[in-house]
């Protein structure tokens, strides 16, 4: 499988504008803002992005691991944070941390803990990060 998005800017960095487009045409022609990079803004951009992407990802395979261990989730939410910081060499993502929030039915902690591991570790956008992933989860009771 193979999905595409487009790019486009126009100016430099801080006074810039610029538009994302998705192949499914969910983020067609979605503003960035400007000065992207530094501070928040209307419109999204590629940290935002990143953030949605490991959140999909890491919840969908949790969801896999459930299902392989027989369990099946009520409810999984994740919030992802990316952190984007100005390194001597540059600027950096330093780190993705998830939280989820989960209600699973008959689940054992550990079960639980075992099935989100494996997910941190093995999604692929997960797999795709070269920086720090943190975790933080909750399993309701």
């Amino acid at each position: 499988m193979k999905r595409t998005a487009t790019a486009q800017w126009q100016g430099d960095l801080k006074a810039g504008k610029g538009a994302i487009s998705t192949e499914s045409g969910v983020l067609k022609g979605r503003s960035t803002p400007t000065a992207r990079a530094f501070e928040n803004g209307v419109g999204t951009n590629p940290e935002e992005l990143l953030a949605a992407a490991h959140a999909g990802c890491f919840t969908m395979a949790v969801s896999a691991q459930l299902a392989a261990a027989g369990l099946t989730a009520d409810s999984l939410e994740t919030t992802c944070a990316i952190t984007l910081d100005k390194l001597p060499d540059g600027f950096a993502i330093t780190e993705s941390h998830l939280d989820l929030k989960a209600r699973v039915p008959g689940a054992t902690q550990e079960q639980f803990d075992t099935a989100v591991n494996n997910a941190k570790s093995g999604c692929p956008v997960s797999k795709l990060y070269k920086t720090n992933i943190t975790l933080t989860s909750t399993l309701a009771e």
